[in-house]
């Protein structure tokens, strides 16, 4: 049976096909065409469908969807197991509900912390008591670019490829602001593991979410290397999990 899961970002959307629990299409779009969705809801016979939207209102989708397949709301009072603390659900991003559905389903008895670095970077713990009390939210990188651009006079917007691995030496401008944006945001990560790491003992780190990559290859040297994994489907994967719920 295929499960058709839906992520809509601040920047692109995401989609994924799954076979019961095995993903068999990802794409990534910016925008979600009707008529690409019902070919490949044809294609796949798809049964079960869910969306996660985190800067879009989903009604006429889920309406669509709902003609064509089984039609699953995805909120977050969808519990999957979860004890869930955090004190304002109704402002509890669904793409960070799923992400913790996600690790635990994947991890479950592990202490387990998740880091998403895109349009903003975000860091939630699940413990091993499968308990989520919230998390922290930070600006993404390419956001800390722009706000340095825009909040002063004379400082140029950087456009930064994420594929860039080495963090350059401040010997100009431009790489100065580099050197600024990118050293701080690792030096942030890097101490939120830290701080977590206190608390929480065999702590796993999920890194997800476009910038990934950067953030991986920068910490694969340091002293959390071993508890590190990177898993560019978390969201997509916590989604499927509550449609085979």
């Amino acid at each position: 049976m295929h499960n058709l899961v839906i992520d809509i970002g601040n920047t692109n959307s995401k989609l994924a096909v799954f076979n019961q629990k095995e993903l068999v299409l990802y794409q990534r779009l910016e925008s979600l065409d009707h008529v690409f969705l019902a070919s490949l809801i044809e294609q796949y016979n798809i049964k079960n469908a869910t969306v996660s939207s985190v800067n879009a209102a989903t009604e006429d989708l889920s309406i669509f969807l709902k003609k064509l397949v089984n039609y699953i709301p995805f909120t977050t009072a969808v519990t999957a197991g979860i004890i869930n603390n955090y004190r304002s659900l109704a402002t509890l991003g669904l793409d960070r509900w799923a992400k913790v559905i996600a690790a635990h389903k994947l991890f479950n008895g592990k202490n387990t912390m998740m880091i998403d670095a895109g349009t903003c970077i975000t860091y939630d713990v699940l413990n091993s008591k499968s308990e989520y009390f919230g998390g922290s939210i930070s600006l993404g990188i390419n956001m800390r670019f722009k706000a340095l651009n825009n909040y002063t006079e004379r400082l140029p917007l950087i456009n930064w490829p994420n594929e860039d691995v080495e963090i350059p030496l401040g010997n100009d401008t431009t790489n100065a602001i580099k050197s600024g944006v990118l050293n701080g945001v690792l030096n942030e990560v890097e101490g939120f593991i830290a701080t977590e790491s206190k608390k929480n003992s065999n702590l796993q780190i999920i890194i997800t979410g476009g910038d990934a990559d950067f953030l991986n290859k920068q910490l694969k040297n340091s002293i959390f290397a071993s508890q590190i994994i990177q898993e560019p489907y978390l969201v997509l994967k916590g989604l499927n999990e509550v449609i085979t719920l």
